[in-house]
Protein backbone atom coordinates (compact mmCIF):
# COMPACT_ATOMS: atom_id res chain seq x y z
CA UNK A 1 0.00 0.00 0.00
CA UNK A 2 1.01 3.20 -0.83
CA UNK A 3 0.14 6.17 1.55
CA UNK A 4 -0.24 9.82 0.09
CA UNK A 5 -1.93 13.36 -0.20
CA UNK A 6 -5.35 12.66 -2.35
CA UNK A 7 -6.21 16.50 -3.92
CA UNK A 8 -10.00 17.30 -4.82
CA UNK A 9 -9.44 20.35 -7.24
CA UNK A 10 -13.52 20.78 -7.11
CA UNK A 11 -13.61 21.53 -3.24
CA UNK A 12 -10.42 23.86 -3.17
CA UNK A 13 -11.15 27.48 -2.91
CA UNK A 14 -7.63 28.66 -2.90
CA UNK A 15 -7.36 29.79 0.93
CA UNK A 16 -3.95 28.73 0.83
CA UNK A 17 -3.97 27.71 4.62
CA UNK A 18 -2.35 24.18 3.22
CA UNK A 19 0.60 26.52 1.86
CA UNK A 20 0.65 27.99 4.65
CA UNK A 21 0.61 25.16 6.86
CA UNK A 22 3.18 23.51 5.43
CA UNK A 23 6.05 25.90 4.88
CA UNK A 24 5.46 26.61 8.54
CA UNK A 25 5.75 23.06 9.73
CA UNK A 26 9.33 22.48 7.71
CA UNK A 27 10.27 26.04 6.58
CA UNK A 28 8.90 27.60 9.91
CA UNK A 29 8.00 30.66 7.44
CA UNK A 30 4.93 31.21 5.81
CA UNK A 31 5.73 31.10 2.23
CA UNK A 32 4.40 29.22 -0.24
CA UNK A 33 7.24 28.71 -2.67
CA UNK A 34 8.50 26.05 0.19
CA UNK A 35 5.35 24.46 0.75
CA UNK A 36 5.36 20.94 -0.12
CA UNK A 37 2.24 21.61 -2.34
CA UNK A 38 1.09 23.58 -4.47
CA UNK A 39 -1.97 25.65 -5.32
CA UNK A 40 -2.14 26.97 -9.12
CA UNK A 41 -4.91 29.22 -9.47
CA UNK A 42 -6.79 28.63 -13.24
CA UNK A 43 -9.06 31.35 -13.35
CA UNK A 44 -13.14 31.61 -12.81
CA UNK A 45 -12.50 30.75 -8.98
CA UNK A 46 -10.60 27.08 -10.02
CA UNK A 47 -7.51 25.56 -8.55
CA UNK A 48 -4.92 22.79 -9.55
CA UNK A 49 -3.49 21.24 -6.11
CA UNK A 50 -0.26 19.63 -6.60
CA UNK A 51 1.53 17.08 -4.23
CA UNK A 52 4.06 13.93 -4.86
CA UNK A 53 1.43 11.40 -5.58
CA UNK A 54 4.13 8.53 -4.38
CA UNK A 55 3.80 6.26 -6.76
CA UNK A 56 5.37 7.60 -9.61
CA UNK A 57 9.02 6.98 -8.16
CA UNK A 58 11.59 8.33 -11.22
CA UNK A 59 13.13 10.20 -8.67
CA UNK A 60 13.92 7.38 -6.98
CA UNK A 61 15.54 6.16 -9.82
CA UNK A 62 17.14 9.20 -11.08
CA UNK A 63 19.22 9.48 -7.46
CA UNK A 64 22.72 9.03 -8.09
CA UNK A 65 23.60 8.85 -5.10
CA UNK A 66 20.59 6.88 -3.48
CA UNK A 67 19.50 9.46 -1.30
CA UNK A 68 15.57 9.12 -2.42
CA UNK A 69 14.31 5.69 -0.96
CA UNK A 70 10.44 4.53 0.11
CA UNK A 71 9.44 3.72 3.46
CA UNK A 72 7.29 0.65 4.05
CA UNK A 73 4.05 3.18 3.94
CA UNK A 74 4.83 3.56 0.39
CA UNK A 75 6.21 7.31 1.16
CA UNK A 76 9.05 8.48 -0.93
CA UNK A 77 11.56 10.50 1.26
CA UNK A 78 15.02 12.20 1.12
CA UNK A 79 17.31 11.59 2.86
CA UNK A 80 19.15 15.38 3.41
CA UNK A 81 22.63 13.35 4.44
CA UNK A 82 23.09 11.15 1.12
CA UNK A 83 21.86 14.43 -0.50
CA UNK A 84 23.84 15.94 -2.57
CA UNK A 85 21.94 18.37 -4.82
CA UNK A 86 22.37 17.61 -7.98
CA UNK A 87 18.43 18.20 -8.72
CA UNK A 88 18.26 15.30 -10.99
CA UNK A 89 14.92 14.44 -8.90
CA UNK A 90 13.95 17.68 -9.73
CA UNK A 91 14.54 17.64 -13.47
CA UNK A 92 12.69 14.07 -13.75
CA UNK A 93 9.54 14.64 -11.81
CA UNK A 94 6.76 14.78 -14.40
CA UNK A 95 4.12 16.62 -12.45
CA UNK A 96 6.85 19.16 -10.70
CA UNK A 97 5.96 17.97 -7.19
CA UNK A 98 9.65 17.24 -6.17
CA UNK A 99 10.82 21.08 -5.60
CA UNK A 100 13.90 22.92 -4.72
CA UNK A 101 14.46 26.64 -3.42
CA UNK A 102 16.93 28.86 -4.06
CA UNK A 103 19.70 28.98 -0.97
CA UNK A 104 18.00 25.34 0.04
CA UNK A 105 21.00 22.75 -0.28
CA UNK A 106 18.65 20.02 -0.74
CA UNK A 107 15.21 19.62 -2.83
CA UNK A 108 11.53 18.70 -1.28
CA UNK A 109 8.79 17.19 -1.53
CA UNK A 110 5.15 16.04 0.03
CA UNK A 111 5.67 13.51 2.62
CA UNK A 112 1.63 12.37 2.76
CA UNK A 113 2.51 14.25 7.12
CA UNK A 114 -1.54 15.34 6.70
CA UNK A 115 -0.90 18.53 8.72
CA UNK A 116 -2.28 20.90 5.66
CA UNK A 117 -5.47 18.29 5.88
CA UNK A 118 -6.20 19.48 9.29
CA UNK A 119 -5.77 22.94 8.20
CA UNK A 120 -8.20 22.47 4.58
CA UNK A 121 -11.53 23.99 5.61
CA UNK A 122 -13.26 22.23 2.04
CA UNK A 123 -11.90 19.26 3.03
CA UNK A 124 -10.11 19.43 -0.86
CA UNK A 125 -7.09 16.79 1.31
CA UNK A 126 -6.93 13.90 2.75
CA UNK A 127 -4.64 11.31 3.48
CA UNK A 128 -5.36 8.17 1.67
CA UNK A 129 -4.19 4.92 0.23
CA UNK A 130 -3.66 2.81 -2.85
CA UNK A 131 -2.16 -0.29 -4.21
CA UNK A 132 1.20 -0.20 -5.37
CA UNK A 133 0.82 -0.46 -8.86
CA UNK A 134 3.98 -2.86 -10.72
CA UNK A 135 4.38 0.54 -12.48
CA UNK A 136 5.54 2.03 -9.82
CA UNK A 137 8.26 -0.82 -8.58
CA UNK A 138 9.77 -0.01 -12.24
CA UNK A 139 12.18 2.06 -10.63
CA UNK A 140 13.84 -0.25 -8.56
CA UNK A 141 13.92 -3.09 -10.81
CA UNK A 142 15.52 -1.24 -13.03
CA UNK A 143 18.00 0.40 -10.57
CA UNK A 144 19.09 -3.40 -9.10
CA UNK A 145 19.51 -4.14 -13.29
CA UNK A 146 21.77 -0.93 -13.15
CA UNK A 147 23.64 -1.83 -9.93
CA UNK A 148 24.14 -5.98 -10.95
CA UNK A 149 25.20 -5.05 -14.23
CA UNK A 150 27.77 -2.64 -12.61
CA UNK A 151 29.17 -5.06 -10.37
CA UNK A 152 30.14 -7.64 -13.03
Amino acid sequence: MIKYLKLHDDKCVGCLNCTATCSLTYAKENNPAKSRIQVNGLGGGKFHLIACDQECRKCVAECPTQAITVTAQGVVMINKKLCVGCLACVAVCPIEAMRFFPGESTPFKCVACGACVKTCPKEALEIAQKEDSPASRFPFEAAAAVAKEAAK
